[in-house]
């Protein structure tokens, strides 16, 4: 598989050496914000990750080739190109390696190429989960199927709240999938701390999520791990105006009649507009604070 995978000098010299490594996704860059926030989003948090003293690993697909470690000139090429990239996930990668095309991260590749180059933590906003309607619709998205077959910890800020969050804890507990709330017994629900519904297990520090993904992994249990990390209560979003403005945009996307892989990045344009651009703020800020923590946890994994 590494015929097919680049490292960057700096995560290769860091997984060589047993350094804290932490991957972060490329969606956000090309899909999930604007040029040139999403730009300077990107360096923001690869800057977080170096504060907390791991090495930040962007993920894509540039040119056919799985990149884990992204340069400025690459990142600045994702988000200039925006959503003329590819959101690749798992079934798009055989076609953009063999055709050498572009393809921006999901949560469901970012996790595949992270485990490729045994890079095990991996921060970002929100993962995709069960769509509102799914009962008829069948939408699901593959980031649930990843978190039940590869060995990744995803810290997130919750599923996105444009999903039926209670079908996707549902989901996930089929599958086998811990869902830890970090510092809360509540899921979080992306632009907001609260959900209403209950997490598997609260754990308050960083050094027992390591002891639990460890555990996990050792005990031979497969699969990977989700820790939900509310957004910070200054960035928090009130739950009325949000949830109006998601239904809203939900409503939307269903007269438009989108569907499939289109849907995500256009509600969550769709909410930026209806908030006057708040929910931008906020999903930047839940993004960074995901970062601080998986470098906390990538190195503690480290230490041992």
């Amino acid at each position: 598989m590494n015929n097919y995978l680049d490292l960057s000098p700096e995560v290769a010299a860091a997984l060589q050496g047993g350094k804290p490594v932490v991957a972060l996704e490329s969606t956000i860059i090309s899909h999930g914000m604007p040029y040139p926030q999403n730009v300077e989003t990107a360096l923001r948090v690869e800057q977080t990750v170096r504060e907390g003293g791991a090495v930040p690993a962007t993920i894509a697909v540039i040119g056919g080739r799985l990149k884990a470690g992204l340069t400025h000139d690459e990142i600045e090429y994702l988000g200039k190109k925006g959503p003329a990239v590819t959101k690749a996930s798992r079934r798009d990668l055989p076609v953009l390696v063999a055709r050498k095309q572009d393809g921006a991260t999901t949560v469901a590749t970012t996790m595949i190429i992270a485990a490729l180059a045994g890079i095990r933590v991996f921060a970002t906003g929100g993962v995709g989960g069960v769509h509102r309607g799914a009962e008829t619709t069948m939408d699901i998205s593959a980031d649930l199927e990843e978190l039940a077959r590869t060995p990744v910890m995803v810290i997130c800020a919750g599923a996105k709240s444009i999903l039926d969050l209670g079908l996707t804890l549902e989901y996930l507990e089929t599958k086998g999938v811990p869902v830890i709330g970090y510092g809360t017994e509540e899921l979080p629900a992306f632009y907001t701390r609260n959900s209403g519904f209950k997490v598997d297990y609260r754990i308050d520090t960083p050094a027992e999520l390591a002891a639990a993904f460890r555990a996990k992994q050792e005990m031979g249990l497969g699969g990977g791990m989700l820790v939900t990390n509310p957004i910070p209560e200054e960035y928090s979003m009130d739950p009325d105006r949000i949830n109006k403005a998601i239904d809203e945009a939900v409503a939307d996307a269903k007269r438009l009649g989108i569907h499939g892989k289109e849907t995500t990045p256009y509600l969550l344009a769709r909410v930026k507009d209806l908030t006057g651009g708040d929910s931008l703020a906020s999903n930047i800020q839940l993004v960074l604070n995901n970062a601080r923590l998986a470098a906390q946890v990538a190195c503690i994994l480290a230490e041992v």
